[in-house]
C-alpha cells in the first residue's frame, strides 16, 4: 500500500501543476489581450460621450447617457463622404489584394516548380529586395508614374500589386515546395498543361496560405496613409484613412465626433476578420509547412 500511495501522489501533483500552468498562462492571455483593448474600448465609449464628458475627471468608463447622434453626424457630414470614401477602400484594397495574391502565386510556383538557368540567383535577388527601404525606391517610382501621366489616379497605387511582393513570394514558394510533386506528374500523365495544373490543383491546395496573403494584404491597403496621401489630389478619391485625416483637420475639436469616425472606419476591418477568423488562424498555423 505505501509503494502504491508514493506512485499516485507524485501524478496527482503533477496534474495540480498542470493545471495551474493551464490556468496562469490563460490569466496571462486574457490581461495581455485586455491590456490591448483598452484603447479601442476607448475610442468606442468617447464616440458615445460629449467632448466634456470625454475629459471629464474621473473617468466616465460607460457613457449614460450614450449620444448615438454622434454617428449620425459623422456619417451625414458634408466633408466626410462615408459612402465614397468606404468605396474607394474597398476598390483600392480588392485590387490590390487581388494582384498580389496572384502575382505573388504564380512567381513563387514558377521558383517552386520550374528548373531553369539563374533560377536561385533570381530568388536571391528577390528575397534581397526585402532590404532596401521604400522611401529609396519612392523617388524613381514616383518619377516613372509621373512620365506616364498616371498621378492623381489609383494606378500608382494599384498597379504595383500586380508585380508580386518578395515577402509573400518567398512565403508561397516555401508552401509550393511542401506539396507533393506526384501531383504534378500525375496531372501532366493525364494532359494537363501548366497553367490548368497551377490554378486548378496547385492552388485549392495552399488556399491557406492566400487567404493569408490576402488578409495581410487588405489589412495593409486598408490603413495605408502614405500612398495615397502623395498621389491622390481628389478628396473624392480619397479611401478612408486619408478621409478621417482630413476630418480631423476640419473638425479637430469635435473629439466626440472623430471618435465616431474612426470606429466607422474601423468596423469593416473587424467584420472581415470576424468572417475569415477561422481560415486566417489556419493559414498562419499550415504556412510553410512541408507535407
Amino acid at each position: 500500500m505505501s509503494t502504491i500511495d508514493s506512485v499516485q501522489v507524485p501524478a496527482s501533483g503533477s496534474r495540480w501543476r498542470q493545471v495551474l500552468t493551464v490556468v496562469m498562462q490563460h490569466g496571462l492571455l486574457i490581461a495581455a489581450a485586455l491590456v490591448m483593448m483598452v484603447p479601442f474600448y476607448w475610442m468606442v465609449i468617447s464616440s458615445l460621450k460629449s467632448n466634456i464628458e470625454i475629459f471629464a475627471q474621473p473617468i466616465q468608463w460607460i457613457p449614460n447617457p450614450a449620444r448615438w447622434s454622434n454617428y449620425k453626424d459623422a456619417f451625414t457630414y458634408p466633408g466626410f463622404n462615408f459612402p465614397r470614401l468606404l468605396w474607394n477602400s474597398l476598390y483600392y484594397s480588392g485590387l490590390t489584394m487581388i494582384g498580389t495574391v496572384l502575382s505573388s502565386a504564380l512567381v513563387g510556383y514558377g521558383l517552386a516548380r520550374f528548373k531553369f538557368p539563374g533560377r536561385d540567383l533570381l530568388f536571391s535577388i528577390t528575397i534581397a529586395t526585402l532590404v532596401i527601404p521604400g522611401v529609396v525606391t519612392f523617388i524613381p517610382t514616383y518619377v516613372l508614374f509621373q512620365k506616364l501621366g498616371l498621378l492623381g489616379s489609383y494606378a500608382p497605387l494599384i498597379l504595383p500589386a500586380f508585380l508580386g511582393n518578395a515577402f509573400y513570394i518567398f512565403m508561397l514558394r516555401q508552401f509550393f515546395m511542401g506539396l507533393p510533386r506526384d501531383l504534378i506528374d500525375a496531372a501532366r500523365m493525364d494532359g494537363a498543361n501548366e497553367f490548368r495544373i497551377f490554378w486548378q490543383i496547385m492552388l485549392p491546395l495552399v488556399q491557406p496560405a492566400l487567404i493569408v496573403v490576402a488578409v495581410f494584404t487588405l489589412l495593409g491597403t486598408w490603413n495605408d496613409f502614405f500612398g495615397p496621401l502623395i498621389y491622390l489630389s481628389d478628396p473624392d478619391s480619397y479611401p478612408l484613412s486619408l478621409g478621417l485625416y482630413a476630418f480631423r483637420a476640419q473638425r479637430s475639436t469635435e473629439w466626440a465626433m472623430l471618435m465616431a469616425a474612426s470606429v466607422l472606419v474601423t468596423l469593416p476591418v473587424i467584420a472581415l476578420f470576424a468572417f475569415g477568423q477561422r481560415y486566417f488562424l489556419n493559414g498562419i498555423k499550415t504556412t510553410g509547412l512541408v507535407r
